[in-house]
């Protein structure tokens, strides 16, 4: 099975824009009524509060996911999205034969979900523990990357 989120993934930097430029004139505007006769309140700030955690926010869950485990391995690719088609800044990239994914598990938070992946050290201390961002995955390509993991599992179970 192999898919990406690409397509969902392709209205962030536009979001991001917009909420730069608000970011931008909230700032303007708080300059200039700082400058008005009227004394300076830090209510006109919330707006900027608002829209700098909005963007940190963006910038930390944007991010593309590719899932490919057709044939012997399993490759997972995620990647930046705001600057990603001049550099790879933020990637993360996982090829694993199959017999070695040892358990996976999905946590779901209210704005923010991501895949953890356990797979078999070579030098049998433990599992090396890979986070993967999936908030954008759709609801569909999330229960399929669940059917198609849990499956390898139960290949890998039934080999033991």
């Amino acid at each position: 099975m192999k898919f990406n989120n690409k397509k969902e993934t392709s209205i962030i930097p536009s979001i991001y824009i917009i909420v730069v430029a608000v970011f931008i004139t909230n700032t303007f505007a708080s300059i200039e009524l700082k400058y008005d006769d009227a004394p300076f309140n830090y209510s006109s700030l919330i707006p900027n509060v608002i829209s700098l955690l909005v963007g940190i926010f963006i910038f930390i869950v944007g991010k593309t996911f590719e899932f490919d485990s057709d044939g012997e391995t399993i490759n997972f690719k995620s990647n930046g999205v705001l600057v990603s088609q001049f550099m790879h800044y933020r990637e993360q990239r996982t090829e694993v034969p199959k017999s070695k994914l040892k358990d996976f598990r999905v946590e779901n938070y209210f704005f923010y979900k991501r895949l953890h992946v356990f797979i078999h050290s070579r030098n049998s201390k433990g599992y090396r523990h890979y986070k993967y961002n999936i908030t954008f995955l759709t609801g569909k390509k999330i229960k399929a990357l669940k059917m198609s993991l849990a499956k390898i599992l139960e290949k890998n179970k039934a080999r033991a």
